[in-house]
């Protein structure tokens, strides 16, 4: 009997598999070679798009009639799908064009060097009504900045330590935090503002009878007064020291990983860390003139002078927010504690250590790799919640933006600022916890 020879089945010849491609192809080619030799304008590519793209839609759709080759349907799917969302992009961006030309509205961002002529109640940088309007936004911006940042370490201290007390013996202390788990969770995060600006502002005493719970700290419905250095050179030392003395404290806790790793035995990273952080922005204020002089807020006439102080509705806001955040980072801090097995704290008491070193040395370091990402969900949260603080005159990005557009009456281009601040400091604090989040996790030999 003569052996037939096995080999590999072709598949049978499919014209349209090259067919469709050629279409698409050319389909494209065509509507590009328009766009460069008929429209040079935003408003004639899009006027292009508008009226090429349902045509390339439609006759995708049709083709899907006649085509059962499984490959060629995907490729027309994604055909239909893109030619749908660029109409409808390229309809709105002719609509917009359209319009702020028949209404003959001045485009681009060259208003933000015109004067601004309004004045911002509440300021980190030098600013008044003859400032521009780029300015006003940068002040917005570093109040945006401010009330996130304090928010976010205020916010993070709280819910950790609610987390870790929510797993107490303690029935009461149990039931307590749990109420306030609840309680904050379950209500809009605007309402915890105008709750707490309300309570700034009409249960604290007036600016005359502030209370004063320490010698030259007030604190009244228009804010907290407090007194602060007068600038000085040994001042600036001491603040400059600060930053450098975090980094020390970074490089010698490698060390000290380093040192364990090799000897079993770490660095005194505490009295180390304690000595760098205090000492260095000491011996910096020490070595230019140790000065002692501060600026102490005094009632001058309808407000006080002098000092510093953080507004009403600063304190509101930044009271919502750490308040509302930390809720939810206590129950991520819980579950993350309770995600570690158990017999992690077991073998901690077996080696006769303490439950607080315990959960300091033993459980939280595991914990944290199931903490850190929904905590970043947390901390972006919070930034894009500080939003709202306009509905209580908190001159965030979006009130002094909400200002410039009224004036300006560049509403695209105020609000495309704002979307690129939002975004880009979500994406830098992303980068960072996925940074942090990449350096605690588990490396696999």
């Amino acid at each position: 009997m003569q052996e037939v020879p096995v080999g590999a089945a072709r598949p049978p010849s499919n014209r349209s598999s090259r067919i469709v491609p050629l279409i698409v192809a050319a389909a494209g080619l065509a509507l590009v070679a328009r766009m460069v030799l008929g429209a040079t304008t935003a408003l004639g590519i899009s006027q292009l798009l508008v009226f090429y793209m349902p045509l390339i839609a439609l006759a995708a759709a049709l083709a899907l009639f006649f085509l059962t080759d499984r490959s060629d349907r995907d490729t027309l799917y994604q055909v239909l799908t893109f030619t749908l969302i660029a109409a409808g992009i390229a309809y709105l961006v002719m609509n917009t064009i359209t319009n702020i030309e028949a209404r003959k509205i001045a485009t681009g961002y060259g208003f933000l060097e015109n004067e601004s002529r309004f004045a911002i109640g509440e300021s980190m940088i030098d600013f008044t009504p003859a400032s521009s309007f780029g300015r006003a936004l940068l002040v917005g911006f570093f109040n945006t900045l401010k009330v996130a940042i304090i928010g976010i370490v205020l916010a993070t201290l709280l819910g950790v330590t609610v987390g870790i007390l929510s797993l107490s013996k303690n029935w009461l202390l149990v039931r307590l935090l749990g109420a306030y788990v609840s309680f904050m969770r379950n209500i809009p995060v605007l309402l915890h503002m105008i709750l707490w600006y309300t309570v700034v502002t009409f249960m604290l005493p007036p600016l005359r009878a502030a209370l004063s719970p320490v010698e030259g700290i007030y604190l009244s419905q228009r804010g907290l007064f407090f007194p602060v250095p007068v600038s000085a050179p040994g001042w600036t030392a001491a603040a400059i020291a600060v930053p450098i003395a975090i980094a020390l404290m970074v490089l010698v806790g490698r060390l000290s990983r380093r040192q364990q790793a090799e000897t079993g035995r770490p660095l005194p990273l505490l009295a180390i860390n304690a000595a760098l952080l205090l000492g260095l922005p000491a011996l910096g204020w020490l070595l230019l003139g140790a000065p002692t002089a501060f600026s102490v807020p005094e009632l001058k006439g309808f407000n006080f002078q002098g000092g510093s102080d953080l507004s009403a509705e600063f304190l509101a806001v930044l009271i919502g927010l750490t308040l509302y955040t930390a809720a939810y980072i206590a129950e991520i801090t819980r579950s993350g504690i309770l995600a570690v097995a158990h017999g992690q704290t077991e073998a901690g008491r077996s080696l006769g250590l303490s439950e607080t070193v315990i959960m300091r040395m033993v459980i939280l370091p595991q914990a944290l790799r199931v903490i850190i990402p929904p905590l970043t969900n947390q901390f972006l949260n919070l930034t894009k919640n500080s939003s709202l603080a306009v509905q209580i005159g908190y001159p965030d990005l979006v009130s002094i933006g909400n200002t410039t557009l009224n004036q300006t009456g560049q509403a695209i281009e105020v609000i495309s600022i704002i979307m690129i601040v939002y975004l880009s400091t979500s994406l830098a604090t992303s980068l960072i916890m996925n940074w942090y989040n990449r350096r605690i996790q588990l490396v696999e030999r």
